[in-house]
């Protein structure tokens, strides 16, 4: 009978320490919510090189890793076209300034056939007016006064013509000239793209191709970017992005520095949502980055987005139906604030001093 009785006690006693180990009630504590997302490292103003002119690869000026300064060269290709259209238009330009105002222009056959045309024209209005003077005072046929006179006409209208000729052909010329000339300086413009130049001052991160190798309009050759500033690109599930705000504290985590927590800030949204993962990407930068950092750098972060010192919080899995909790008194619904992932802060419903149960 006593050992019965002590059984029953002691397992009341263990029944009512498990039901105290049940019971909480709500501490205060300061809570952090905040966005998760994945992260890569990326250079600052990466971009990817194309040519804009189809060749082969000569070679390449740089390695990979190599620093670079804006418009420095990268690579050659190779292409023999555009230097025959360069040399073609070259002579082509020759000629047309010879013919404008060189020892063989065609202006000055011209200009010679005018001034004889001149002299041409005085001679034949010289011997028109005489034979006029003549006519008014009877002396001389009426066909041979017509015929000086029609000598003169025929001598103004050719020297008109002549005239007439030299202005359009002048600028007949000086159009060719003009055209020739910027032919030439496209055809040079064309022979430089074969040079690919650096956009910015960075690093070359990649290099694609390998002498030889056949080069299109199509495919990127080379990767640059900043040698020392990094950003960190995040992607943001579309339900959380509406939290996510410029200048909010980051936290991140890198694979590769797994010990150490780094601290940045939201720089830039993307307004674009990436339809295959149904997420926003999101950019960061570092306040103090690591001394070493390569491209491609994976991790996760911790996107801040409320902080409160003096939260009064529940552990979440108190929380029945995602807003009541249990009390003596009953089922008791309550108003949540911010939430982590174990606790979340209650704002009414509950004081400090509520007894609340775990659910079975």
């Amino acid at each position: 009978m006593k050992a019965s009785l002590q059984i029953c006690i002691l397992l009341l006693v263990v029944l009512s320490c498990s039901k105290t180990q049940d019971k909480i009630q709500p501490s205060e504590m300061a809570l952090t919510e905040s966005v998760y997302s994945s992260v890569t490292i990326q250079p600052d103003s990466l971009y990817q090189v194309y040519a804009i002119v189809a060749g082969i690869l000569d070679q390449n000026l740089l390695e990979e890793g190599a620093i670079v300064v804006k418009d420095q060269p990268i690579m050659e290709i190779i292409n023999s076209t555009p230097k025959l259209n360069s040399q073609n238009a070259k002579l082509a330009l020759q000629l047309a300034k010879d013919n404008y105002n060189g020892s063989s222009a065609v202006l000055e056959s011209i200009r010679d056939e005018i001034e004889a045309a001149k002299l041409n024209c005085r001679n034949d209005s010289i011997n028109y007016f005489r034979q006029k003077k003549l006519w008014e005072q009877q002396i001389g046929s009426k066909a041979t006064y017509d015929n000086k006179k029609l000598s003169y006409q025929l001598s103004q209208n050719k020297l008109k013509l002549l005239q007439s000729k030299y202005n359009r052909t002048y600028n007949e010329l000086k159009t060719a000239v003009g055209q020739a000339q910027n032919n030439y300086e496209s055809t040079l413009i064309n022979t430089k793209d074969f040079t690919v130049k650096s956009k910015m001052n960075g690093k070359v991160y990649a290099l694609y191709k390998e002498p030889g190798e056949i080069i299109n309009t199509q495919e990127p050759l080379a990767s640059i970017g900043s040698a020392s500033s990094f950003v960190i690109e995040m992607l943001v599930d579309e339900v959380d992005i509406v939290q996510i705000e410029i200048k909010q504290e980051v936290l991140i985590n890198l694979d590769a520095y797994r010990d150490r927590i780094f601290k940045g800030e939201v720089s830039k949204i993307y307004p674009k949502k990436d339809e295959r993962n149904q997420t926003f990407k999101v950019e960061a930068t570092f306040h103090n980055p690591p001394d070493v950092l390569y491209p491609g750098l994976s991790g996760e972060a911790n996107i801040i987005i409320a902080k409160k010192d003096h939260a009064l919080t529940i552990p979440k899995d108190y929380i029945i139906d995602s807003d009541k909790v249990k009390t003596v008194d009953g089922i008791q619904q309550i108003t949540i604030g911010l939430q982590n992932m174990e606790y979340v802060e209650v704002r009414s419903g509950i004081t400090k001093d509520t007894y609340i149960y775990k659910p079975e």
